[in-house]
């Protein structure tokens, strides 16, 4: 009982953080402007992410990095959402690791961050939370969810010669990737390597082991057309 109780009070005590990233382009898209722009019910894709992780906790603050040649949209953006005042925005790097990184800056000791993928903008503010509840026990939570497709590996560049994985260990990762900051802050104090696909990778890399979480079906990253169809039937009537 006792150790429950110092949890719930460490949580409820920490400072709590969202280090939203929205640098991707529009590319894989085919579209004129970056995914996280593009409008899903009349409404741009990184409103929906935005509006979650407002609603999750009164006292999140949120960290949103974009790429500086997109501040003034993220600035209109932020301004239609229930709280502008919880948002900050901050420019990105050229890679992923330096735009969270830039992110971190903004950070304070003794302190729960969530890292997310802003145009995951399907995430629960259930999921959320279950991440940032986990994350001040354990220390992190990473949302994974079953591989259910059939898995084959590869042999060299021509895929004539392959052979079949076993999808039961195999976890399909998501986002928010959710640390104490005496986990994540001093992890990202090293140089970038290509090896960091996520936050996992470099938290495990400094020599800590990270803690997995359910994440959710729904939960979704836009990346091209027929992710933007699937989200909008996802939302319904919203």
């Amino acid at each position: 009982m006792y150790a429950d109780a110092y949890i719930i009070y460490t949580f409820t005590a920490m400072n709590k953080y969202a280090v939203i990233v929205a640098g991707g382009s529009g590319s894989r898209m085919g579209a004129a402007i970056p995914k996280q722009f593009l409008l899903l019910k009349g409404r741009a894709v990184l409103w929906y992410t935005l509006e979650t992780f407002l609603s999750a906790y009164e006292d999140l603050q949120i960290i949103l990095v974009l790429p500086v040649e997109h501040t003034e949209t993220g600035l209109s953006l932020a301004r239609v959402t229930r709280d502008p005042g919880r948002i900050r925005l901050v420019s990105g790097g050229l890679t992923r690791f330096e735009s969270v990184r830039n992110g971190l800056e903004l950070v304070s000791p003794d302190s729960l961050v969530a890292v997310h993928d802003g145009v995951r903008c399907l995430v629960s503010a259930r999921l959320i939370q279950r991440c940032f509840e986990q994350a001040a026990g354990l220390g992190s939570a990473i949302p994974v969810i079953a591989c259910r497709d059939s898995v084959r590996r590869v042999e060299g560049t021509e895929a004539a010669i392959s052979s079949p994985v076993d999808r039961s260990a195999l976890r399909l990762v998501q986002t928010p990737q959710t640390f104490r900051s005496e986990v994540l802050l001093p992890a990202f104090r090293v140089p970038y390597h290509p090896g960091f696909t996520d936050e996992a990778t470099v938290v495990e890399a400094s020599g800590t082991a990270v803690h997995l979480i359910e994440g959710e079906d729904n939960n979704i990253k836009i990346t091209t057309p027929i992710d933007l169809v699937i989200a909008e039937s996802l939302l319904g009537g919203v």
